[in-house]
């Protein structure tokens, strides 16, 4: 987005890890914006305001609000990772030892092997995806670097065998209404993820 690239240089394009909250409810007009940036990011602010129908200056104001409550992190290029010559991504499971979160996300973070870390419930306390240009080096960097953290307790990993979609993100309004249908126990299990994985996020 040329308009409003140089307020975006300093951000970068990941942004703070999500508290799952956002600062304020988003109103149809905001869902448009985001909607549209989702596949054209280099959107004009002229044009996008054509495409949310409202103001250029109005359309300007939203996208300014948007950045500083941090809905949007930032602006970047999608590229296609196997044609950048990172064609091997695995998932890796791990468990992590109690009151040791903080210094495995320091570890981690500055991995660039890693895309992305999760936190999960069940059996497992984190999930990452890596990527790399063989089998050979995600074998190396699981069993060389992350199964001898002292704070990874067991791991376990499996390689993507094909990599279906995956969306920019999704917005609020994607989300299709379904009859509720009446719970059935027994299907789902779910595990209270220990308290102290929050201090991953700090």
């Amino acid at each position: 987005m040329r308009e409003i690239s140089h307020n975006m240089s300093s951000k970068g394009t990941t942004g703070s890890p999500s508290t799952g909250q956002s600062p304020s409810e988003l109103d149809e007009i905001n869902l448009k914006i985001l909607s549209e940036l989702r596949y054209n990011g280099r959107i004009s602010m002229s044009a996008l305001a054509e495409k949310v129908n409202v103001s250029r200056a109005n359309v300007y104001t939203r996208v300014e609000q948007l950045m500083s409550d941090g809905v949007i992190t930032g602006f970047s290029a999608q590229i296609d990772p196997a044609k950048a010559g990172l064609g091997i991504c695995a998932l890796v499971f791990l468990s992590v030892h109690p009151q040791t979160w903080a210094s495995f996300r320091d570890r981690i973070t500055n991995m660039t092997e890693i895309e992305s870390c999760r936190i999960t419930t069940g059996e497992h306390d984190a999930m990452l995806l890596i990527r790399g240009h063989e089998v050979g080096a995600i074998h190396d960097f699981i069993v060389g670097v992350l199964s001898v953290l002292p704070e990874v307790k067991s791991l376990e990993t499996v390689l993507v065998l094909d990599e279906v979609f995956q969306r920019p993100y999704l917005l609020p309004s994607d989300l299709p209404e379904r009859p509720q249908e009446p719970a059935q126990l027994g299907l789902t299990r779910f595990t209270r993820a220990d308290p102290n994985r929050a201090g991953l996020n700090n």
